[in-house]
């Protein structure tokens, strides 16, 4: 098929064109990648093979280190015979669009578009990839449910097929297609993800039966989520371009921390041409939202840009008594501080201010007798009083400058306050005779402040002939827990019908301070990463990193040197399919688990092996996974049943460490499967034994299904978008201990569907009118169970309708 036409324009109309374009492109953080005009005619080798124009593109412009835009509609049906040797960037250029009937056309900031070899006119703005990002490819805006390139497993920026790890990514189309307004949402949206509700304000996520403790803002790691705070999982999506999650040991880049995989949370980026939206939703439950969002230059040159990004969220919910007011603000600054060094400051500030909140489930289990009590979905065991306030305050910046030899340079900081003020009460069980329940009354404030800086350096090497790439950097945490602890309250009148509770009750007086708790907690490490080409299809991934990580004050811990090792291979089956396999490692210290003389057990250690399929189609429009995993675990802590409380003075209870081992297969698809078809679909299927064989993990459902799908209708109805989400779980149980018959009990949730529907109209080109409907059958279903014995409800049927104006 041949190129479209582009046709012939005025001369303003091309110099209009080109002004918007290039300060699009002038708003990525890959403007630290531009090359200086010297550094266009200098050589460098390049190893490109034979297949689709977009894909060659694509390699060309990470190992060149600029930044190349194009439509790819345009170079859909394309391909060129690849590129081999030395060659300077616009002869590289040349001969990869040689017979293509394109031209590439440097722009005045380095980056270069494509046009046609008869016309100067540059491409018109739309569905246009951009590559060389340190970040990966920005999502929004390209209508996509799949990324272009991703970096959070090594910081090498790769396509998903090259990546030899799981990796999902949730891109800013899927965020605003299914109203995912929190990172919970993205959450249960994710593939082979499961979000446990322990109560109102927190959640935990679980992927191959362990628990995701890993978090990143930009690729940064941040030390462990906020003590005593739900800290990252309350985060607002409206401040972040894509979430993404890496599935299994993530040491690398992470050093400390748990087996389950990371969440980086990727912000939005200034645009250099000026853009924004207003939109205003209401829904089920007394719940409204308003968000505003506005980007664009603030110089002539375009050399700074900014974006102002907030959002109020005044949300009631099924829950009795109970609702949460959000506020968020976001702002963030791009300096072109030369056409090789970029500059960016910003930060974020995040209220989360409810009322009514519960705590530990939302409703009990058992009576006092033991025998199985049931509530309505609503029932709320907080009182109108209890509330977990919580508030987060974030600055960041970055430093990138890019050399003449094709190698990167990037600093990172982050400065984090999670802090939180808890003054929580709650229903016990109730009595079996007289129905009536106390309220258990504590109250929790503090703050946790981190610190993260990040040195790394990346580029290209030449070694026996062949091109490769290598990551050396080296990183330095620290988070300080400052937090005081009230837990002897005198209660008034502390006697309740647990039966017809309202929440109303008497504050009780808190009386003094019973713990201060100070902790300090620090980690340093070396790291290094290669990507080795071996051979034309064969690709070898070799990475270490050398890990210190401490905690002083109310706990102790001390581990240093820990070398946590990366391997992945992948080898290119053909133009569109390629084999990997991958081991990585990861390990958390334990403090809070001490043995029977009162010593931490040994530090939780993961090991994961992974091997897989991975599919590219459609120039990277559409991409495939197939992988089967294994996680070791050794020291997963476990009670010492063996254990006397009080047998080592002041030790009431002890814990030992076990090995256990899941082994599972999960596929994944997503992105385009044709023009206005987008998908996001998954099959997870693991299962967790110990080293008695014995199941564990098991609220986790052995077998998990997503699929989230919409499409934009043709002809008349072209205005019109549909689409629906499905979640399937298999059954999930645990073993419940019953104290009132001093029993063990098994509960299980069956095998259950979830469907969510969306509708969007394009009312004119700049408005638009949304509407959500999340489980829409209605199902009745526990998100959790058994957390100090307690239950805890997913959401009924709700609704949301927003209306958008884009300018």
């Amino acid at each position: 098929m041949p190129p479209l036409p582009l046709y012939a324009r005025t001369s303003l109309t091309r110099a209009v064109r080109l002004a918007l374009f290039g300060l699009t492109l002038a708003s990525l953080p890959a403007m630290a990648l531009l090359p200086t005009q010297a550094m266009a005619q200098s050589t460098a080798p390049y190893a490109i093979a034979a297949g689709p124009l977009g894909k060659a593109l694509s390699q060309f412009g990470v190992q060149a280190g600029v930044t190349i835009s194009f439509d790819t509609e345009q170079a859909r049906h394309l391909t060129t015979g690849g590129l081999q040797g030395a060659y300077s960037v616009e002869e590289g250029l040349a001969r990869l669009l040689a017979n293509s009937g394109l031209q590439a056309q440097r722009q005045s900031n380095g980056g270069y578009v494509l046009v046609t070899a008869t016309a100067q006119a540059a491409l018109e703005l739309g569905a246009t990839q951009v590559t060389a990002n340190q970040l990966g490819t920005v999502t929004e805006d390209s209508g996509s449910y799949t990324p272009g390139t991703i970096a959070t497993a090594t910081r090498l920026v790769l396509t998903p097929r090259q990546t030899p790890q799981s990796i999902s990514v949730v891109t800013r189309q899927a965020m605003d297609d299914f109203s995912l307004k929190s990172i919970d949402d993205v959450m249960r949206y994710t593939p082979g993800i499961t979000v446990a509700t322990y109560d109102s304000e927190r959640t935990a996520y679980f992927s191959r039966g362990f628990a995701i403790q890993n978090f990143q803002y930009d690729g940064i790691p941040i030390l462990q989520d906020a003590q005593y705070s739900s800290g990252h999982t309350l985060t607002d999506t409206v401040m972040y371009d894509r979430v993404e999650i890496l599935k299994g040991a993530t040491g690398l880049l992470t050093g400390a921390g748990g087996s389950g995989g990371t969440i980086n949370m990727v912000r939005k980026k200034p645009t250099s041409a000026f853009k924004g939206y207003i939109d205003l939703g209401a829904g089920s439950w007394d719940n409204y939202r308003s968000e505003i969002d506005i980007s664009g230059p603030l110089t002539e040159t375009g050399n700074v840009r900014g974006r102002a990004v907030a959002a109020y969220q005044d949300k009631h919910t099924f829950l009795d008594h109970y609702q949460r007011k959000t506020n968020v603000y976001y702002g963030i600054l791009e300096f072109d501080l030369s056409p090789d060094t970029l500059l960016t400051v910003g930060g974020d500030y995040q209220d989360s201010d409810p009322q009514g909140s519960s705590w530990s489930g939302s409703a009990s289990l058992y009576d006092s007798a033991g025998n199985r009590i049931n509530t309505s979905r609503s029932f709320n065991n907080g009182a109108k009083f209890s509330k977990w306030e919580q508030y987060t305050r974030t600055v960041f910046a970055t430093l990138e400058h890019s050399f003449e030899n094709g190698w990167v340079a990037k600093a990172q900081y982050n400065h984090q306050i999670n802090g939180y003020d808890a003054p929580l009460a709650a229903l016990l069980s109730p009595d079996v005779n007289t129905g009536k329940a106390m309220m258990l009354t504590r109250k929790y404030t503090g703050e946790t402040t981190s610190d993260t800086g990040d040195l790394y350096a990346t580029g290209p090497f030449s070694l026996f002939g062949r091109e490769h790439e290598l990551v050396l950097g080296t990183s330095v945490s620290r988070s300080r827990w400052l937090g005081r602890d009230y837990t002897n309250a005198t209660n008034f009148n502390n006697s309740h019908d647990y039966f017809n509770w309202d929440g109303d009750a008497p504050r009780p007086d808190w009386g003094p301070q019973t713990k201060r708790n100070d902790e300090l907690t620090r980690q340093s490490a070396s790291y290094i990463t290669g990507r080795f080409s071996l051979m034309d299809d064969l690709t070898l991934m070799l990475g270490t990193r050398v890990n210190n990580y401490e905690v002083s004050g109310t706990s102790q811990v001390k581990d240093t040197g820990k070398v946590v090792p990366y391997v992945g291979a992948v080898y290119d089956l053909n133009d569109y399919l390629s084999a990997y396999a991958s081991y990585t490692e990861i390990y958390l210290p334990q403090d809070d688990y001490r043995d029977r003389t009162n010593k931490p057990i040994e530090p939780d250690e993961g090991k994961n092996y992974e091997v897989g399929l991975k599919g590219e189609f459609f120039n990277g429009r559409l991409n495939a996974s197939l992988a089967y995993f294994q996680v070791h675990e050794e020291n997963r802590a476990v009670d010492d049943d063996d254990y006397i409380g009080g047998s080592y003075p002041g030790l009431d209870y002890a814990s030992k460490g076990i090995k256990a081992k899941t082994r599972g297969w999960e596929a994944e698809v997503s992105g385009e499967l044709s023009p206005g078809w987008q998908l996001q679909a998954g099959y997870t299927h693991k299962i967790m034994r110990d080293q008695a064989g014995e199941k564990v993990s098991t609220w986790e459902p052995e077998d998990q299904v997503n699929l989230y799908t919409s499409y934009k209708l043709k002809g008349p109805l072209d205005k019109l978008t549909l689409g629906s989400g499905v979640r399937w779980q298999g059954t999930g149980w645990k073993m419940l201990s019953n104290y009132g018959k001093g029993t063990t009990e098994k509960f299980s949730q069956e095998p259950l569907w979830l469907v969510d529907v969306m509708a969007r109209y394009q009312i004119t080109d700049t408005v638009s009118a949304s509407l959500n409907v999340n489980n829409i059958f209605d199902k009745t279903y526990y998100t959790n169970i058994g957390f100090y014995n307690s239950a805890y409800y997913g959401d009924p049927r709700n609704v949301m309708l927003s209306t958008r104006w884009n300018f």
